[in-house]
């Protein structure tokens, strides 16, 4: 198959080209610790947290050093995947380049990075890819690229050095080169060697833990506030016809582009995560075969667990199932997992709660050379412990066993279960209506929190009997199903096909018919779905993944004209962020349909004791024909004179001066993030 041939026609051309900087014997650049793809989570050895360490030893031409320091590379010797060594490292980017910018031109001309790490403002990247051919593939079509003036170079850039090698040298005292480390001052390490474990593991995963909840609220609020401040700037930017509507807003509610109503809270503030997962490990205290939370990351060099007793987050259910499987393991010979090594078994147990009592818990185990057989012995010993003995106390209803080996991705819901004991759900209650929970499928992790999240959502989306609801990102269809009665038909979108069939049981099972699921990538189905759907009152309501919706999506809403209004519910606002400004710039040859504007905005409080929050917010339709006098009036309010600049101006320049205006801003505009599993950060158990 030929190589594709680069186009670059759509980038922006400056009012004056820059002169190329010399493209001679370029200098390599030590890796410092990066910005990383919020999506990807790929360490050079397999573990959650695992290769995001330092710097000093990178930026070599590629491979490890040998000799002293030869141990910090020892993974990538090893017969297991990682994408550290197809790494290479892309120089003079055109300056004020974000993440989402490289992957937008990268993915643009056909190439699938792996990994970006993009470090500030520096003109200099590391990508990694899955395989050899796409990363000289990649170096073979960027090099000697034209971007933004710049003239691109690719070298070949060197893996980064083992975390928790890297760490053990610092502790002995050297560095590479047999080089002293210079150690903390005393004071910090006594202080931190006295603190309780039980105290140091609750900074790390609740570390909002001994603040006040009105206080921890408050702080929420104030991050959703700036936020807001700042996507008014952003929008300003990319759509000049919205300057005087949001000249009003900023006007009337501190800088943001919208109102922003009071953060509710969660009626439950301890005990409410229906999800927690667990490693397993060596425990802070030496113990070996903990089960718990660990004290820091793996690209920090620790591995650390401890148990979860004393953490405020999780049930009390959930701690029995981890007290009951840690006596469990300890009595097999299996050992514990180590990514250092890649040795050992025990790697991670799950555990589901509900309302209705029922718990999940979910091990994962790999099985290294072991034989069927006797992998066939530990999961009929590991069912008959917990039907039949000690574990019996925990009340587990349904047990299942996933062989996690070396992974190729960054999550596990490519994974099959293999049912131990028990049903193969778990079900829960919300809003009167009844859910079944598979294994992989995503449920919001606070059941009183979501309830008060979709409620306001109902709210919002301004429904009534001829409506018809597009719930994008649906997974086990409690957003769209808890609406369904009050809309003509819900049209449900999920990446996860375990969801999607909960989902359809769900409808059933709440006597809904005017439900339909479609399983797939939001970016390949929703277009399809929304062309053919002909109401004309039509709703859109998104809960995507952390990374936000792909471009594909935000680019058929945009031309969907029939479809004026969106509820957009964001796990992280500010990493949403690119979404929101896409839903609203100007018109132009690729973004096509009349831009969203955000309307009213509001924090609700899922993750008590951490600083993370949903975020929703309303978006509307601008029709300038009907809103030109709107805006006019309102402006006059403030401003009479100011208002009838304003009001020529969005009727005189909403068209032609727009599409300019934006035209050399649109290949600035971060992509999406393909649209994939949601994960949750392991320490802060978002």
């Amino acid at each position: 198959m030929a190589e594709a041939v680069p186009d670059i026609s759509d980038t922006p051309v400056p009012l004056k080209d820059p002169e190329p900087e010399p493209q001679s014997e370029p200098k390599p650049h030590p890796e410092p610790e990066p910005t990383v793809d919020p999506t990807q989570n790929d360490p050079p050895v397999s573990e959650d947290n695992g290769g995001e360490g330092g710097g000093e030893e990178e930026g070599g031409e590629g491979g490890g050093e040998e000799g002293s320091n030869s141990s910090v590379y020892r993974y990538i010797k090893e017969d297991l995947f990682t994408s550290e060594i197809y790494k290479v490292e892309i120089q003079n980017l055109p300056r004020f380049i974000g993440f989402n910018d490289l992957k937008k031109f990268l993915n643009k001309h056909g190439l699938n990075p792996h990994k970006i790490k993009i470090v500030g403002r520096q003109t200099f990247a590391f990508v990694t890819f899955k395989n050899q051919e796409e990363r000289d593939r990649a170096m073979k079509l960027v090099h000697g690229m034209q971007w933004k003036g710049k003239v691109l170079s690719v070298r070949l850039a060197k893996p980064k050095a083992d975390p928790i090698v890297r760490k053990r040298k610092q502790d002995e005292g050297t560095q590479g080169g047999g080089q002293p480390v210079p150690k903390r001052p005393a004071e910090e390490q006594d202080a931190e060697d006295e603190t309780p474990l039980s105290e140091q593991i609750a900074r790390a995963v609740t570390p909002l833990w001994k603040i006040p909840y009105e206080e921890q609220l408050r702080r929420k609020e104030q991050e959703v506030e700036t936020v807001l401040q700042n996507l008014a700037r952003e929008i300003g930017n990319n759509n000049k016809a919205m300057l005087p509507w949001l000249f009003v807003q900023k006007e009337k509610n501190k800088n943001m582009c919208c109102p922003l109503e009071p953060i509710r809270p969660s009626p439950q503030q301890t005990e409410y995560r229906n999800k927690c997962e667990f490693v397993i490990g060596m425990g802070a205290d030496g113990e070996d075969k903990t089960v718990g939370f660990r004290l820091g990351k793996y690209k920090g060099g620790s591995c650390a667990v401890v148990s979860p007793a004393d953490t405020v987050h999780t049930p009390k259910s959930a701690i029995r199932v981890v007290q009951a499987f840690q006596r469990y393991i300890r009595t097999t010979p299996y050992a514990v997992y180590s990514p250092e090594t890649y040795e050992g078994h025990w790697r991670q147990l799950t555990v589901r709660t509900s309302r209705t009592n029922q718990i999940m818990a979910m091990v994962f185990f790999n099985p290294q050379k072991l034989s069927e057989e006797e992998l066939g012995s530990l999961k009929k010993s590991l069912g008959q412990y917990f039907t039949e003995g000690d574990g019996r106390e925990s009340r587990i209803t349904s047990l299942h066993f996933v062989r996690m080996g070396q992974r190729t991705s960054a999550g596990t819901e490519d994974l099959p279960c293999e049912l131990v004991a028990g049903d193969e759900w778990i079900h829960e209650e919300l809003l009167g209506l009844k859910f079944r929970i598979s294994p992989h499928s995503f449920f919001q992790t606070n059941t009183p929190a979501a309830e008060v999240l979709y409620s306001a959502v109902g709210e919002w989306a301004q429904l009534d009997q001829e409506s018809t609801v597009l719930d994008v990102c649906c997974g086990t269809g409690t957003i769209g199903i808890s609406l369904a009665k009050r809309v003509k038909k819900v049209i449900g979108i999920e990446l996860c096909q375990e969801a999607v069939e909960d989902a359809k049981v769900n409808a059933k099972a709440n006597n809904l018919t005017n439900v339909e699921f479609h399983c797939g990538k939001a970016e390949d189905i929703f277009p399809t779905v929304l062309n053919a759907v002909v109401s004309p009152n039509v709703t859109a309501i998104v809960d995507p993944p952390r990374a936000g919706l792909h471009s594909k999506v935000i680019l058929a809403i945009r031309r969907a004209e029939h479809l004026k209004r969106l509820v957009y519910v964001a796990c992280n606002a500010k990493a949403a962020k690119n979404n929101f400004v896409d839903l609203c710039r100007a018109p132009s040859n690729r973004v096509r349909g009349s831009p969203f504007r955000p309307v009213r905005a509001m924090a609700v409080d899922l993750f008590p004791q951490t600083m993370h929050c949903e975020t929703i917010l309303l978006f509307e339709r601008v029709d300038y024909s009907a809103n030109a006098n709107t805006d006019a009036n309102s402006a006059n309010d403030t401003n009479s004179a100011i208002a009838d600049s304003a009001n020529a101006n969005t009727d005189a320049n909403s068209g032609s001066d727009t599409n300019s205006a934006i035209a050399n801003t649109e290949a600035n505009t971060a992509d999406s993030a393909n649209t994939a599993i949601c994960t949750e950060p392991q320490n802060t158990q978002n």
